[in-house]
């Protein structure tokens, strides 16, 4: 079955840096277009970005283009979400998916992000 399996969130002062990661299993990951979510308290699910298949095509929200990167790693069935300069509305639950024809159909459990001093 599909799993995904996000880490590295946690607790940083605003303007730091986290790396989150996602492993991917269950499917042939270097199939599917991927993408990365976050949901705040309150708030409606937001993509924050996407990447195509062998990662030359990236896409990003409007709200974090210039600070976040994602990117992927087919050898190890993982994409990489490099968020830098974080400001405390960054805060949220993120999320990896995977997408079919521009719409997300799995999704991992998430990993919490919280910045704030």
């Amino acid at each position: 079955q599909v799993q995904l399996v996000e880490s590295g969130g946690g607790l940083v002062q605003p303007g730091g840096s986290l790396r989150l990661s996602c492993a991917a299993s269950g499917f042939t990951f270097s199939s599917y277009t991927m993408g990365w979510y976050r949901q705040a308290p309150g708030k409606e699910r937001e993509l924050v970005a996407t990447i195509s298949v062998i990662g030359s095509i990236t896409n990003y929200a409007d709200t974090v283009k210039g600070r976040f990167t994602i990117s992927r790693d087919n050898a190890k069935n993982t994409i990489y979400l490099q968020m830098n300069s974080l400001k405390p509305e960054d805060t949220a639950v993120y999320y990896c998916a995977r997408r079919r024809n521009g719409v997300s159909d799995s999704w991992g459990q998430g990993t919490q992000v919280t910045v704030s001093s």
